[in-house]
């Protein structure tokens, strides 16, 4: 992929088709790339890479550069988020994640509250190692445990097992006030019973915040080459017909089409990304989704890691660079806060995008006639049905070609 030299900020600035009236909240991603596996399902940009082999130091100067040259475009912005992924973040040493922290802190002005979240392994856990997370700054940690049985585990190709999975969150119970615990489900082999004790095990976690998600073979992926036998259609809607009634039991809300969360302890990182929030991504791979007052704009980092720290320190990180066309606006906003089970407010929909509700209201009233949105004259939220077919949901907002 070409390397992209980062316009002026006067470019981004000039007059254009959008009129925002106000820039909507700001987050930082950063993608940390390296795995001591790649998993068989994972179209992630991850590379496999032991702890000892990865070039901890000259990472985080990349990511340093690339954050820095990409201050003007978010200069006097507040960060209220800052999300920690991978890959498996937790390969880098916490000495390393406090110098990160560090920096971003000292060029980057932070909401006093701003949540920090590190995705970890289970594979990569060491006693105390998620305290010093904690003490270097990290507020809030995900651990993929996506299964409670061995078989699964090694059917997906996880490193962990579930006695390793068991000691992670009892540790980030211990060290942290919120985590997330990610699960995953219709895994090769998986009936609805061990799918009960996955769930039963997760939840005697009293996790406030849990991500379940459904297996999906994506193109590119190990998986996708040699395809797993996996639960069929309709025994796949019982496993999450399942879902819905532990979480619900135990005080869980669903709040999102894949999350699940106790009062107060909704993942605000997210939360900003489906409420159609800017988020800057540095790091292998990373996007960012920038609003100006004319225009929306998104990028890509150089996605190979030894690459990417070349260019980045050269202040050159981007392979990548558009605005985003006005009639692109409507399915791009719906993509994300159609997942939110609340929906979103007919005026957030004007504020985020510049657009006029007439932008979507013949896709609204077509989702409203299959039933799969409720409204009223402020809000739109997807209906049961809107949430079991949500692909079917968004697609009435894309743009006649």
């Amino acid at each position: 992929m070409s390397v992209v030299q980062q316009p002026d900020i006067q470019h981004y600035l000039r007059p254009g088709t959008l009129q925002l009236s106000s820039l909507p909240p700001l987050s930082l991603y950063v993608h940390l790339p390296w795995c001591i596996r790649k998993c068989p399902y994972c179209d992630f940009n991850s590379h496999e890479m032991r702890t000892g082999d990865m070039p901890e130091q000259r990472y985080i100067d990349a990511l340093v550069a690339d954050l820095e040259s990409a201050l003007p475009l978010v200069w006097g912005r507040t960060v209220h988020s800052i999300f920690l992924g991978g890959g498996t973040p937790s390969l880098f040493s916490p000495q390393a994640i406090d110098r990160l922290l560090a920096a971003i802190r000292a060029r980057l002005k932070l909401s006093a509250d701003c949540e920090i979240t590190l995705e970890a392994n289970p594979g990569t856990f060491e006693k105390d190692r998620f305290r010093a997370f904690r003490s270097a700054g990290v507020t809030r940690l995900s651990v993929g445990v996506q299964s409670f049985n061995d078989e699964h585990l090694k059917a997906i190709g996880r490193v962990h097992d579930r006695a390793q999975a068991i000691a992670a969150l009892e540790e980030a119970a211990r060290s942290f006030d919120t985590f997330n615990l990610d699960l995953m489900y219709a895994l090769p082999g998986q009936t609805q019973a061990q799918l009960r004790q996955d769930v039963d095990q997760a939840l005697a976690f009293a996790p406030p915040h849990l991500s379940i998600y459904h297996l999906t073979i994506e193109p590119n992926t190990w998986f996708a080459k040699y395809p797993p036998k996996v639960p069929e259609d309709d025994e796949a809607y019982a496993m999450l017909d399942i879902l819905t009634e532990r979480t619900g039991l135990a005080g869980l809300q669903r709040y999102e089409v894949s999350a699940y969360a106790r009062s107060g302890h909704h993942c605000r990182h997210n939360l900003n990304y489906w409420q159609f929030g800017d988020y800057l991504g540095i790091g292998a791979g990373a996007h960012s989704k920038l609003s100006f007052a004319h225009r929306i704009v998104r990028q890509v980092r150089l996605r190979e890691p030894r690459l990417y720290m070349e260019q980045a320190l050269q202040g050159l990180p981007m392979a990548q660079e558009e605005e985003i066309r006005l009639a692109d606006l409507p399915f791009e906003y719906m993509l994300n806060a159609l997942r939110l089970r609340q929906g979103f407010a007919l005026a957030e929909f004007s504020e985020r995008t510049g657009l006029a509700i007439t932008a979507i209201q013949r896709g609204l009233e077509e989702a409203e006639r299959k039933g799969l949105i409720v409204r009223d004259l402020a809000r739109i939220m997807p209906t049961e049905r809107g949430f079991d077919f949500l692909s079917d949901l968004q697609s009435l907002f894309l743009a006649e070609t």
